[in-house]
């Protein structure tokens, strides 16, 4: 193993649920032998980090460092460590672990791991402690769930990749999003504005549907070749049936069956936002047409290393707003509010 070694990390943690977030340290595991120790320069602030340190989604673990959209330099590998040496650039998702032998692991979805995957924060590794994301200043993590950032992409606007990112290019591939399809996302927000940039990409001809027109500017800008405001009933009379695949980025409720309603016969409707409360649907809406509702759950290890590597050859990066650690409680606050273009990313040099 390289000699560098960190024993704890500074970084920012929620004391307890619906607490500011505050400075303090966090242990951080030894490198083992198929361990790399990073460095962390850059952390998104992903919504889901807000449900979690907040405790809407309920049983949250603190204190808490969230931050799953990770991107940094390798400091330290252990002794067994072939895919990644010091100096090189990687990042972290979602996910830290899984158990690698069920069927889900086994096809590269380890998100759905049979025995549960362990979260990048707010879970419990394999031996029963904490796990700590990405506002700290290190982190230490299995070569298997790590991967590497292309050099074509600076390390600030790849972080929101990691979440973001590989959250909308997993249903736009599966779903064969390219030329003649046509796709609506739903909300131009951290996670909306990767999926017009990565849907584009692909070749489809690409909607916003948002509640105003206030970012239509900013989405024909993405590469959207449409915008259109969902608070005008006329959208949906409009747009009715229009869609091959629509996709809901929100994380406030919908009233799905009406975005059913804008896809076409044999479409599909995707939902990857992430409500607090429940959500109503009128089955008729499914039935009629033999349209189909999914959700959509991140990507595997080695899909979002294919993100990665796509996004790279695309020159697709977040659109982000850089802000200071000690900033991160005020930030919160305007995500909520829905003020930032498009994805606060954390310099982690100011922790």
């Amino acid at each position: 193993m390289s000699q560098a070694t960190v024993t704890e990390a500074v970084a920012y943690a929620v004391p307890a649920a619906k607490a500011p977030l505050e400075r303090t340290t966090v242990p951080v595991r030894a490198v083992g032998p198929r361990d790399v120790l990073i460095e962390i320069k850059y952390a998104g602030i992903c919504h889901s980090d807000i449900h979690q340190a907040r405790d809407g989604w309920g049983e949250g673990i603190y204190p808490m460092v969230p931050g799953h959209e990770i991107a940094g330099v390798v400091a330290a590998v252990g002794g067994q460590v072939t895919k990644f040496a010091v100096g090189d650039r990687v990042g972290v998702g979602c996910l830290v672990d899984s158990c690698r032998a069920c069927e889900y692991c086994l096809r590269g979805e380890e998100q759905f791991c049979a025995e549960g995957p362990v979260f990048t924060y707010n879970a419990l590794d394999r031996n029963g402690a904490p796990t700590y994301g990405g506002y700290a200043g290190h982190v230490v993590v299995d070569e298997n769930y790590t991967v590497r950032i292309p050099d074509a992409l600076s390390l600030d606007v790849a972080a929101p990749l990691l979440c973001a990112g590989i959250t909308l290019y997993s249903p736009l591939k599966r779903a064969q999003a390219g030329p003649g399809k046509k796709v609506a996302i739903v909300g131009l927000g951290g996670l909306g504005h990767m999926g017009v940039k990565i849907a584009k990409a692909l070749g489809a001809e690409v909607t916003v549907l948002s509640q105003t027109l206030r970012k239509k500017d900013d989405g024909l800008a993405l590469g959207a070749d449409h915008f259109h405001a969902t608070a005008d009933p006329a959208t949906f009379e409009q747009l009715a049936g229009r869609f091959d695949l629509v996709v809901s980025t929100v994380s406030a409720p919908l009233d799905f069956t009406a975005y059913l309603g804008l896809v076409k016969t044999g479409g599909a409707l995707v939902n990857v936002g992430a409500p607090e409360e429940p959500v109503s649907l009128n089955l008729f809406s499914v039935i009629n047409g033999n349209k189909s509702l999914t959700g959509s759950m991140i990507g595997g290890i080695a899909e979002t290393q294919e993100m990665l590597d796509f996004c790279a050859g695309h020159g697709l990066g977040a659109e982000i707003e850089l802000i200071r650690a000690d900033q991160i409680n005020e930030a919160y606050e305007r995500v909520i509010a829905g003020d930032v273009r498009y994805r606060f990313v954390i310099d982690n040099s100011t922790i």
